[in-house]
């Protein structure tokens, strides 16, 4: 008779591991792909999965777009009837430029206000863009180089400007050139390393050059701006409306075009 204890009874085989899958993407039990995340896709700017920061620097960029938005139909409105406040909230050129040549006809004695308030307020946005250089490095201009061939030609020409230009591009980057060099050099500064003073400091400097310089020439052919402007007064609250109007229109047809789109895929499914 054998002596037998418990621990000596036969164990049973260990399973064997399963193979990893032999590509990215490929499933495990089947080998057929695995569908993609959602992050993953093309359209992204990130090349990992998102965190709080993406999430935030993508969000800021949907306000950046409601904001310019909502401006468009102020813009049309404020231009004409108080253009030391859309100077101030914009930062924008025009609407200096439109405060230089009051200024010259004594009707805006709180210029210096203006120019100093609109030199602050035309970078309140130019940061993300140096934010998303640095969380994802050129993947936000892939994004827009993707939309068409001819975006992809212009952000490659603008890239290659803004590499040759270096800290020399954040003066042309506001000259009004068909190319969207400014966005281009914002992101690149932000994914070459550049730090965020630096990065506010150079972009203060090009920024208040220019914005003498429309003020000037504003002060400069003062008075036919002024008769222009007088004359556009009377029709800016109508063109405010037509363009509420058009957005709210395009808005429209496009989510009925979305719609359709939608239903006809249902269907061919």
């Amino acid at each position: 008779m054998t002596d037998e204890r418990p621990d000596d009874d036969p164990q049973p085989p260990a399973p064997e591991p399963e193979s990893a899958p032999s590509e990215p993407g490929q499933s495990i039990s089947d080998g057929e792909p695995a569908e993609k995340e959602w992050w993953d896709d093309d359209g992204m700017p990130w090349k990992k999965k998102p965190g709080r920061e993406d999430y935030a620097c993508l969000a800021w960029f949907g306000v950046v777009g409601v904001f310019s938005l909502l401006l468009l139909p102020t813009r049309a409105w404020l231009i004409a009837t108080a253009p030391d406040w859309l100077a101030m909230i914009t930062g924008g050129r025009t609407a200096v430029a439109v405060s230089g040549a009051l200024a010259s006809q004594g009707e805006m004695p709180h210029w210096p206000i203006v120019l100093a308030v609109a030199s602050v307020l035309s970078l309140k946005f130019d940061w993300i863009y140096w934010w998303a250089g640095k969380l994802w490095g050129r993947g936000m201009i892939e994004v827009w180089a993707g939309q068409s061939k001819r975006a992809a030609r212009g952000y490659a020409r603008a890239e290659r400007w803004a590499e040759k230009l270096g800290p020399l591009g954040f003066l042309i980057a506001y000259v009004p050139l068909p190319l969207p060099l400014m966005q281009v050099v914002f992101v690149l500064a932000g994914a070459t390393g550049m730090g965020i003073k630096r990065f506010l400091v150079y972009d203060y400097i090009a920024s208040t050059l220019w914005l003498v310089l429309y003020f000037y020439l504003g002060w400069r052919f003062g008075e036919p701006i002024v008769d222009v402007l007088e004359a556009y007064a009377r029709i800016a609250m109508w063109v405010a409306l037509g363009l509420i109007a058009f957005i709210f229109v395009s808005t429209y047809l496009a989510q009925r075009r979305k719609a359709r789109e939608g239903a006809s895929g249902g269907d061919a499914g």
